[in-house]
């Protein structure tokens, strides 16, 4: 099978990220730690499979993550946890609301991480 036609795999678990809202990728590119120049040259991973982000999701019907030991948000700043918190929960929605629409790829990331067309430094 030629590499183009096995989708995205988890560089962790190894099986396709088959849909947008299991991506931590496309997670991490709506909340601005990855730019649009870089969303196809970065690995692809499973949320789940980065359980030190997917502990900051806070939403109903997603289920509680725990992290043990240093990268466990009960042991950050509990204002640095809810401001993450909430940045990754608004990202996770975000990705259920493209998954069931047509918005385009550079219209993906949270508003407030959006960049005027041309002004991207990234």
């Amino acid at each position: 099978m030629a590499k183009c036609d096995e989708g995205y795999l988890c560089d962790v678990c190894g099986r396709e990220v088959s849909e947008i809202t299991e991506s931590d990728l496309y997670l991490r590119y709506v909340i601005g730690e990855v730019s649009l120049q870089d969303l196809s040259r970065s690995p692809e991973r499973h949320i789940t499979c980065n359980p030190v982000q997917a502990q900051f999701i806070v939403a109903e019907g997603y289920p509680a993550v725990s992290v043990e030991g240093p990268f466990d948000k009960r042991q950050i700043d509990q204002e640095d946890v809810r401001t993450r918190e909430s940045l990754v929960t608004r990202g996770w929605l975000r990705l259920r609301e493209i998954a069931s629409s047509n918005i385009p790829l550079p219209e993906y990331p949270l508003p407030e991480i959006r960049t005027p067309a041309g002004n991207d430094c990234n």
